[in-house]
């Protein structure tokens, strides 16, 4: 199966069905297109420009809290904070343009060209992605408890969010307990695979230290929170007037859908996830679909645009980016592979 999805046809094969059926049920059960054209026509364009101004500070600190992690994980010197912030972009990129968590090899890949020099830099930036992802769970948590206590919330959604939520927990418990466990000396008598394994733990390092692992959750929590206040000035901009609480429905939903790329940005989707709970507030369905149309270019124009920018800086082109999967073992084999691509 790996070997037929490395293949321009065997992605084609297995993405088409799946991105047939969803245009397929957007065509049958879609809302009404031309209520969310009207939608459109009432957008109130500065409130849009703050929503984005919000998600870019957002973006700022949530890079912040990878680089509190990166700066545990690597000996010094550390790369530099527009390096990191760099390398997240390309990862937002990349996620919101290609299917699958190909953005979270981007950014390993984009990163690990300024620490290139360093033995064992792809794997133990890798570990550091993942506590990055870990500190996640914790903010997700708090907000899944403030939606359970203050949001409208449908049937189905409550059983999503319990089963997101206990996987995310499960993953955080399972790290912290790899985290904690003795390091051996990276020997080379102890094989490529167990050695990438303990590269990847380093990344993990932050998880038990105390303090830094602190201020990365504070950052990533301020982060979480910054990313709230963008939806809730969505709203604002799409006429909305729902309460803060519906805006952090819509938040964790938006994250739900899209845990699982399986076609980019899990268009339509996304849509729907946003729209169905609105329902509860008195937002039609076609309307919430705009506004889950609008949000997600909200939530895209920082990562795609920055992602842009910075792809072309550290010298990929979109081509690139989508090879970038293909060299995620590149730390057994000195960089070779990412070197051939770049």
């Amino acid at each position: 199966m790996r070997r037929i999805l490395r293949t321009p046809a065997g992605r084609i094969g297995v993405v088409a069905p799946i991105l047939a059926g969803a245009i397929a049920v957007l065509v049958w059960r879609g809302p009404r297109w031309s209520t969310i054209e009207d939608a459109f026509t009432a957008v109130r364009w500065e409130w849009v420009a703050a929503a984005v101004a919000i998600n870019f500070l957002s973006v700022v600190v949530r890079s912040l809290a990878w680089k509190t992690v990166v700066d545990e994980a690597l000996p010094p010197p550390h790369p530099q904070a527009r390096s990191v912030f760099a390398a997240f972009c390309v990862g937002l990129l990349a996620n919101a343009v290609l299917p699958g968590r190909v953005g979270e090899v981007a950014r390993i890949a984009v990163l690990s060209r300024r620490v290139r020099r360093k033995a064992g830099a792809w794997a133990t930036i890798a570990g550091s992605v993942v506590a990055h992802r870990l500190f996640d769970v914790v903010a997700v948590t708090a907000l899944v408890i403030y939606v359970l206590y203050a949001a409208r919330i449908p049937n189905w959604a409550s059983q999503a969010l319990a089963i997101f939520v206990g996987i995310g927990l499960g993953a955080l418990l399972l790290a912290l307990l790899i985290a904690r466990r003795q390091h051996r000396p990276l020997s080379d008598e102890l094989g490529p695979l167990r050695r990438l394994v303990g590269m990847a733990r380093r990344g993990l390092a932050v998880l038990h230290r105390p303090a830094p692992a602190v201020v990365a959750l504070a950052f990533q929590l301020l982060g979480w929170t910054t990313q709230l206040f963008a939806v809730y000035t969505a709203f604002k901009a799409f006429g909305i007037g729902a309460p803060i609480s519906a805006a952090a429905l819509v938040l964790v939903l938006m994250n739900v859908a899209t845990v699982f790329p399986l076609w980019p940005g899990n268009v339509g989707l996304l849509q729907a996830a946003v729209a169905l709970p609105l329902l509860r507030y008195g937002v039609g369905y076609a309307h919430g679909f705009a506004f889950g149309i609008g949000l997600q270019a909200i939530e895209a124009s920082v990562g795609v645009g920055m992602g842009l920018a910075f792809l072309t800086r550290e010298g990929f082109s979109f081509a690139m980016l989508r090879h970038i999967p293909e060299v995620r073992d590149a730390d057994l084999e000195g960089d070779e592979r990412l070197e051939r691509i770049a």
